[in-house]
């Protein structure tokens, strides 16, 4: 294939990516395959997480080959909900092929993290708590629907990985935190406010998911979208109360966007945001914590 013709294959690719998004004037963040990832949070400390678990030995090519992918529109139940702070986020990581995901008990792979995210660009890799021989990490995946667990779920999910499958870490000084009642996104470094910026959040009936953290996954501009100046800022967290908050396609992803009207309750769950404040986010690393709170 000729570079101009990957180059409108990546385009066409970006097209279908988005979602969340505000009443008027949308932008829909989020890659192209449909529906769902269902994403679940618990903490090390509150779930059955420290006991022993397997060796760690290395999965084969033909095992791994038939694990689900924990892709933005996987719902992968044996995955878990993760519950953790932005504090226990510190160090980013890059991994050089497919690795395999596990459950609670470090013992049977549930799930591989593909190597190569969306975009067809390095998957990013967050560790939440590495302990000797493993390392917890969140997952670009959902563990359940809200319409299959009583109407909620989870905004982020988590797995454990193999510390030998992790590669290059890099610290994350920095964090973002968005409130919901404030109507407000800080970004913060090393524990102290730099910016603060106003923001528009969901309505009451696709509200924006709180007392949760994920981190940035990914970013991009779509031109089809009205977005050619201002990167979505996309996160790995997901709607809480519905499915597809928005038309469906996109795993009910939560993102930052660039949009004329970024006060109030006003979008499906997405986070408005004017061009200061996208500005300021597009300068942050990708894998960067980003922490709602009510």
């Amino acid at each position: 294939m000729s570079s101009t013709a990957q180059r409108a294959a990546a385009l066409g690719l970006l097209v279908l990516l988005a979602a969340a998004v505000a009443v008027a004037g949308s932008v829909a963040f989020g890659p192209p395959r449909l529906p769902a990832i269902g994403s679940g949070a618990m903490s090390q400390r509150s779930s059955p997480l420290a006991g022993p678990g397997g060796d760690a030995s290395p999965v084969g090519p033909a095992t791994l080959a038939t694990l689900p992918a924990a892709t933005f529109d996987a719902v992968i139940p044996r995955l878990f909900a993760y519950d953790g702070t932005a504090d226990t986020i510190t160090t980013r990581y890059s991994i050089e092929t497919d690795i395999a995901l596990y459950g609670r008990d470090r013992r049977t792979p549930v799930a591989r993290l593909l190597a190569a995210d969306f975009l067809g660009a390095a998957t990013t890799v967050v560790g939440a708590a590495p302990e000797g021989d493993w390392t917890l990490i969140l997952t670009p995946a959902r563990v359940t629907l809200p319409s299959q667990s009583g109407g909620t779920a989870p905004a982020q999910s988590a797995a454990w990985v193999r510390t030998a499958d992790v590669h290059g870490p890099k610290q994350l000084a920095d964090r973002v935190l968005i409130s919901v009642g404030r109507q407000s996104l800080t970004i913060l470094q090393d524990g102290t406010a730099r910016q603060t910026f106003p923001v528009g959040v969901g309505t009451p009936g696709t509200p924006t998911p709180t007392n949760t953290t994920g981190y940035l996954q990914q970013r991009y501009l779509d031109p089809r979208q009205g977005e050619t100046v201002h990167p979505i800022q996309l996160t790995s967290l997901h709607a809480t109360a519905a499915d597809e908050p928005y038309t469906g396609g996109d795993g009910g992803l939560i993102g930052i966007h660039y949009a004329g009207v970024s006060t109030g309750a006003v979008s499906h769950g997405c986070i408005r945001v004017d061009a200061d404040a996208i500005g300021a986010v597009d300068e942050l690393p990708l894998g960067t914590p980003v922490t709602i709170v009510p």
